[in-house]
């Protein structure tokens, strides 16, 4: 991915987009067009609360449990017996 964000470029070989090198295209113009979404989970250290409300500060709790479900966190969280002001992150849970 590291090579596709174009963070460096390849030391053998290239890296294709359409038929065309990469360190052809405009730098400035690919990232506009191209955006990459990782797939590991950041949390802060703070509460499951407050995380999900990074996004939307004024989120009720049937909102951040409403989201929580859609994302398959609730049960989850339900079975570990975390509640909403469960601290999570780098010194959480």
């Amino acid at each position: 991915m590291q090579l596709i964000e174009r963070f460096y470029d390849p030391s053998q070989g290239h890296v294709l987009v359409d038929g065309q090198d990469l360190k052809e295209y405009d730098l400035e113009s690919f990232r506009r067009h191209v955006g990459y979404v990782g797939q590991e989970p950041v949390l802060f250290n703070t509460s499951i609360r407050e995380n999900m409300r990074i996004c939307k500060l004024d989120a009720t709790d049937a909102q951040i449990i409403e989201a929580l479900k859609k994302s398959n966190s609730w049960n989850f969280l339900q079975k570990n017996k975390l509640t909403l002001d469960s601290n999570v992150g780098a010194q959480g849970s």
